[in-house]
């Protein structure tokens, strides 16, 4: 379960959104709902109601606990990283579950033991899509917070 409980009804707000953003980057179509400059439903990929190119939600999530969720790439290569920006790739709605891509920062998190240090997202200036992929049950997330699509560059990396 999420952060409170739900039923088929009422739903997840995380899953809906990760499911809300997938078909957005399907269709990079305006959907004009809400009023918020990151709102997950909102237009992020043709903001003016034209296609403007891009093909990326990137969002963080954040834990029952209120920590960013972090995960590591490229393990075992001298171009490992960690992260807490993602991509959508593919929702399983029945489960609640996901296939995300690491978003890579073009700056380094600072993280504090087990936590990232907030003060060094403000650092990060664009991110780069990657090839690295992890499976998440979107009901063990309390939050997401969508970014501006202009933050991810321009590359073909994304997992199928």
């Amino acid at each position: 379960m999420g952060c409170r409980k739900h039923d088929e009804e009422s739903g997840s707000c995380v899953c809906d959104a990760v499911t809300a953003i997938k078909k957005a980057q399907d269709e990079v179509d305006n959907n004009g709902r809400g009023d918020c400059r990151n709102n997950c439903f909102n237009s992020l990929l043709s903001p003016n109601g034209n296609n403007n190119g891009l093909d990326t939600v990137p969002f963080i999530l954040q834990t029952k606990k209120g920590e960013y969720f972090y995960s590591v790439g490229a393990i075992g290569r001298n171009d490992c990283f960690q992260t807490i920006f993602f991509r959508v790739e593919s929702v399983d709605e029945d489960n609640c579950c996901a296939t995300l891509s690491m978003l890579r920062p073009d700056s380094d998190l600072d993280f504090d033991k087990c936590c990232v240090d907030p003060t060094s997202i403000c650092d990060v200036d664009e991110l780069e899509r990657t090839r690295y992929c992890i499976e998440v049950d979107l009901d063990c997330f309390c939050s997401i917070q969508c970014l501006d699509p202009n933050l991810v560059g321009d590359i073909d990396h994304h997992c199928k």
